[in-house]
């Protein structure tokens, strides 16, 4: 669907984000790194300054370009100054092998890799069957006491560098096709190759809306990336915290000791995670008393948190809402929306009701549980059927595998392959 911007219809983009927040609060801090402050003014001028600096190495509208990077600025500053240009994001799991990277970069024919020079040692050792005309640009973390240099052989560009011969000019959002492409997500591949999953400027856009309204960010919100931003595109959290004009934390490694230090030194307030985050941290709390010193929001997906986690979540002021969705609806497609009364359940029973995976999203309404003939199955928490879902926040389809995309949407719907009950 094309759209032309009239009087009273503008394609929907996370990309505006950005730059109403540099116009509306150019001197807010947007991101902190380490020593490093970031005001929303310098963010938006580093990822215009990306865009300008990949077109200047042939970077063109529905080109690819991956990048291989921990949750640190350039990370964050390629959501968008990527997309700038109209071509699309792969960010690459950072616990990947070797063979599965190499396989992501030509499967997705990314043009350029941007890379942190830490996570190059994996790719040295296979450097001569990389695509032949890949770019790299390597990114040198100068948060770090000793970064490593760049382990590859062939020439490269260097990302300070190339920001800073790059062209001052932002690059207007010329986006008049919403379902376009944003970004391309690898799924993790356990029953085969892995799959690229599409996500559109639309789709994006509508699900960062909905993320304020289920986990309560606002302006004076500090958000710490425990969560990798390579995981769905960090569920939305680069467009949905810069669109509230929040705060990022960024957090190279989740490091328990670390993740107190900063709530803290910077008042955290929001992170997200799987539950193996939270038992970390309570785990590190139990072994030397740390508590934080207020209340902290925590996300969890990925799997129920336990009664006993949550437990020793409350414990030390975390407060948890958990959350479920797949790569293929951009990260989270219902949450667990508590109810006041079951503050007055004993311990157990509310944790219980707080492990389910709740409701649709604002922005994903559309969800059904159904048995093999496609009929929903009874709302009795008993009967066992298929989780699928439609709408805004179900992806555009796998990259380059209609015949893949074809089997997830049949019936018109999108089938997780995930079981469940209806309550």
């Amino acid at each position: 669907m094309s759209f032309t911007p009239s009087t009273n219809m503008d394609p929907l983009t996370p990309l505006a984000f950005l730059n109403h927040s540099a116009w509306v609060y150019p001197e807010k801090t947007a991101v902190v790194h380490g020593h490093r402050r970031i005001n929303y003014r310098e963010l938006h001028q580093r990822s215009h300054r990306l865009a300008q600096g990949l077109r200047s190495i042939g970077v063109e509208p529905g080109d690819r370009v991956a990048i291989l990077c921990w949750n640190i600025p350039p990370m964050l500053e390629a959501h968008y100054g990527v997309p700038f240009l109209q071509a699309m994001l792969v960010a690459i799991n950072t616990r990947l092998s070797a063979e599965e990277i190499l396989y992501i970069l030509e499967h997705s024919g990314s043009k350029v890799l941007i890379v942190d020079t830490e996570l190059a040692q994996i790719l040295a050792p296979i450097e001569g069957r990389l695509p032949k005309d890949l770019k790299i640009v390597t990114i040198v973390d100068d948060q770090l006491e000793s970064p490593p240099a760049s382990p590859f052989k062939q020439e490269t560009l260097d990302y300070e560098e190339l920001l800073a011969a790059a062209s001052e000019e932002p690059v207007p959002i010329k986006i008049e096709d919403e379902t376009l492409p944003l970004s391309i997500n690898y799924t993790s591949g356990t029953t085969g190759r892995p799959k690229g999953v599409m996500y559109t400027h639309r789709g994006a856009a509508l699900n960062a809306f909905g993320t304020p309204i289920y986990c309560g960010i606002n302006r004076s919100s500090i958000y710490l990336w425990t969560l990798p931003m390579f995981h769905c595109n960090g569920w939305l959290f680069p467009y949905s915290v810069t669109l509230v004009s929040a705060t990022h934390i960024c957090l190279r490694k989740f490091v328990p000791e670390k993740v107190f230090d900063l709530v803290g030194q910077e008042g955290v307030t929001h992170f997200c995670g799987a539950p193996t985050v939270l038992l970390g941290v309570t785990q590190y709390s139990e072994q030397t008393g740390r508590r934080f010193p207020h209340p902290v929001h925590a996300n969890v997906a990925g799997a129920p948190p336990s009664p006993t986690l949550l437990a020793a979540c409350d414990k030390i002021g975390i407060s948890v809402a958990h959350l479920y969705g797949l790569t293929e609806t951009y990260g989270p497609h219902t949450y667990c929306a508590m109810e006041p009364e079951w503050l007055d359940h004993p311990e157990e029973e509310r944790a219980i009701l707080l492990a389910r995976q709740g409701v649709p999203t604002t922005n994903a309404l559309n969800i059904r549980v159904v048995d093999e003939q496609m009929n929903d199955v009874e709302k009795n928490g008993k009967q066992m059927g298929e989780v699928c879902m439609r709408g805004n926040n179900v992806m555009a389809g796998y990259y380059n595998d209609p015949e893949a995309t074809a089997h997830a949407f049949r019936g018109g719907w999108f089938h997780s392959g995930d079981l469940a009950v209806w309550h």
